[in-house]
């Protein structure tokens, strides 16, 4: 392609926030669930995995027994997780400062030497959790 040499209606998708990823084989996303992209493309529940990519919050339930057979629908926007403990609990001085996914519905304030991966930006903290932007 080359670039532009005059106006272009370029298609935009009516809601951008909402997505559906096709899931991989094995994995059981619940509704609520940190959904994460595996290297290969595959939506999985957030772990405490290096090398994956968030995409959302999964607005239902999805299953799949081979790679693609089920999709999740998954949200983007700011939704309350669980904090980790310890050391690794997230405080209001790490907002703005990135979360890294433990589990599912658990973040934490660091990604544990390089083993967990990025879940979104940290817009709050309260006493039932953390706020993340994904």
């Amino acid at each position: 392609m080359v670039a532009l040499t005059g106006d272009r209606n370029t298609p935009r998708r009516e809601n951008p926030d909402v997505e559906g990823h096709p899931v991989k084989g094995g994995a059981n996303i619940f509704a609520g669930a940190l959904v994460m992209l595996d290297a290969a493309g595959w939506a999985q529940p957030g772990a405490a995995v290096a090398g994956l990519t968030v995409v959302g919050r999964a607005d239902a339930p999805a299953k799949a027994v081979v790679n693609g057979d089920a999709i999740v629908t998954t949200r983007r926007g700011v939704f309350r997780f669980a904090n980790s403990a310890g050391g690794d609990a997230i405080t209001r001085a790490d907002i703005g400062k990135s979360a890294y996914a433990v589990d599912d519905q658990t973040l934490a304030k660091t990604d544990n030497a390089g083993t967990r991966s990025a879940a979104g930006i940290i817009r709050d903290v309260d006493a039932q959790g953390v706020w993340v932007r994904i």
